[in-house]
């Protein structure tokens, strides 16, 4: 890396720090220092900082009330996107969106940016419960569609939103971060797809998360606006499960919720697990907001692929034997045991979405994958068993 591109890099860190209320470490800065819609959920933003592609699409953004909307507006420029112009009717975060990329207009409202005949693509994290009926608009204006997870929090939604997507045929894609936006895990899918590991058998997705009370928003304890743990955090592991077992269908074996220690938050869930079989393999999913504060991450996220020749281990965020970073991948096979460090590994769903949205193709992830990943987490929340534990 040159003089150049690490200032640049830097600076990127500093700034993301700053304006999506800590992109980088996934903790969040004081609650005195921040307004209600301030409060923004965060999680990581990528390890390197990689040329963005000559503009070949126009984008924008509406509502963004999570801070995976830097990472989703990064992985479209990367791509070869340019973004446009945004809107968020919190003023708040109009503001340090405004101040990240100061060269993309404010709009007035949505109808401004649904009615630009110039956008192809428009990309959002506004609150989870609004983000399927903001789809189907954007997909009946005529625009592709890229959504935070979960893209998707009911059942009524995803029908809307697949009869919708047949009739207009626009791409609805949900940015399953812990796959597109994980160099590990992107490496993971190059070694099954060669081979490595034999026929995949099961994957084993743990996926953690701290959960910092009060840098929370008050939507992020109401069950009904986010979905539930397995259809908000758990929506991860089932598009993981999915693309390494390439399993077309699947059936809910299993799953449980509860809320086990945060009686001061009825409508919230703070653990939830799942089985799962699929025809391509076996899954096992669980979710939690108990990443203790002594952790250097916010969540030790784990992904285990069992193969009939071998197998693969990824720390997407940690590694707990001392090595800096994240994107972390353990290969076992027949000869021996080998680590890989991912952390420069290319992240190709940003290009891959754009030329899909030029060439009406599905390279970055078939329109059915992304409502199949949906639909089992919704009916594993759906059909999950309260969990209640003894105190």
């Amino acid at each position: 890396m040159n003089q150049i591109q690490d200032t640049n890099r830097r600076s990127f860190l500093k700034e993301s720090l700053t304006t999506a209320a800590g992109l980088v470490t996934g903790t969040s800065l004081s609650a005195q220092t921040l307004t209600a819609s301030t409060q923004l959920i965060t999680l990581s933003a990528p390890a390197i900082i990689t040329t963005p592609k000559a503009p070949r699409i126009r984008f924008s953004v509406i509502k963004m009330n999570h801070g995976h909307i830097y990472g989703q507006v990064e992985a479209v420029i990367r791509g070869g996107g340019e973004l446009v112009s945004f809107y968020a009717p919190e003023p708040d975060l109009a503001a340090a969106f405004a101040k990240r990329y100061p060269n993309a207009k404010q709009a007035s409202d949505e109808k401004a940016i649904l009615e630009d005949n110039s956008i192809q693509l428009i990309l959002s994290s506004a609150i989870p419960e609004e983000r399927a009926p903001l789809g189907i608009q954007v997909m009946r204006h005529g625009k592709d569609y890229m959504a935070d997870k979960p893209g998707i929090t009911t059942l009524a939604q995803l029908a809307e939103a697949r009869k919708v997507q047949k009739e207009t045929k626009r791409i609805y894609s949900i940015m399953y971060s812990e796959r597109f936006e994980n160099r590990a895990t992107v490496k993971a899918g190059e070694l099954v797809k060669a081979g490595a590991i034999g026929n995949v058998v099961q994957t084993i997705g743990l996926g953690p998360h701290r959960m910092t009370p009060k840098s929370r928003p008050d939507w992020f304890f109401d069950k009904k606006k986010f979905g539930g743990i397995i259809c908000d955090i758990g929506s991860h592991q089932f598009d993981q499960f999915l693309f390494f077992t390439n399993s077309t269908q699947a059936d809910i074996v299993a799953s449980q919720v509860g809320n086990v220690h945060h009686p001061q938050y009825p409508k919230f869930e703070d653990f939830g697990d799942v089985m799962l079989r699929g025809d391509g393999g076996t899954g096992y999913i669980r979710v939690d907001w108990f990443t203790p504060d002594g952790l250097k991450s916010w969540g030790d996220g784990r992904l285990t692929i069992l193969g009939t020749e071998g197998f693969i281990e990824i720390r997407k965020n940690i590694d707990p034997a001392g090595r800096e970073g994240g994107n972390h991948l353990f290969i076992t096979d027949k000869k021996e045991t080998r680590y890989l460090d991912c952390s420069k590994e290319p992240l190709p769903y940003g290009e891959q979405l754009v030329n899909d949205i030029l060439n009406r193709t599905e390279t970055a992830m078939s329109q059915e994958h992304c409502f199949l990943a949906t639909e089992l987490a919704l009916n594993a929340q759906k059909q999950a068993r309260p969990l209640t534990l003894k105190k």
